[in-house]
């Protein structure tokens, strides 16, 4: 509610996924997280390359249930080097898919929540992707619709990353829809699993 109060009167805007204050907004808030809840989907995982995985907290989920869990991160220039702060011996952070899964070997697990839309040619990323030969290929909160939206897209600061922080300013980003046909078609070598209005689960 308060985010959509202060959405009208935004004291500022910050321009892309790479501004610095955007970035350094996501790792304080993830560094200070403590993610609760189960995601028994991950139990028996060993590997996940997470594209646009942003500071690793879905790792810091996933390790609650597999502790020796290693986690690749895949994300921009910017943050990766500010959530690089992070990484340990079982998380690690890289700027494309080739290193992520180069670091990993076998990899057992793609994941990817929120990301892909905001890439700058979405379908070429989910056929890298696919490309890995992970087992399996997991999508969240997709941007899907019956045909070709590029669009800017405006949210506050506050709503970016796992917690709270009070803040007046909007981020801006450019975002874009893929069909679902089209991103099906994506995934040589693959069925889906299950799916639903904006998410995916691929096996091969």
């Amino acid at each position: 509610m308060l985010a959509r109060i202060l959405r009208l009167l935004p004291t500022s805007t910050i321009e892309g996924y790479e501004h610095p204050e955007l970035v350094s907004e996501i790792f304080a808030k993830t560094a200070a997280a403590e993610p609760a809840g189960e995601w028994p989907e991950i139990r028996g995982v060993e590997t996940v390359l997470d594209f646009g995985g942003a500071c690793g907290i879905h790792y810091k989920l996933a390790r609650r249930e597999a502790p020796a869990i290693r986690w690749a991160v895949v994300e921009t220039p910017a943050m990766v080097r500010q959530a690089s702060q992070l990484a340990t011996d079982n998380l690690r952070f890289f700027e494309t898919v080739s290193d992520a899964a180069t670091w990993l070997g076998a990899v057992d697990l793609v994941h990817s929540s929120g990301a892909l839309q905001y890439t700058p040619a979405p379908i070429d990323v989910v056929r890298e992707l696919a490309g890995v030969g992970a087992s399996r290929i997991s999508w969240k909160r997709l941007f899907l619709s019956d045909e070709s939206i590029s669009e800017r897209q405006r949210s506050m600061l506050i709503e970016n990353g796992p917690s709270f922080r009070f803040s007046t300013k909007a981020v801006v980003y450019e975002r874009k829809s893929l069909s679902r046909t089209e991103f099906e078609r994506a995934h040589r070598g693959y069925r889906v699993e299950a799916s639903g209005p904006d998410w995916f689960e691929f096996v091969r």
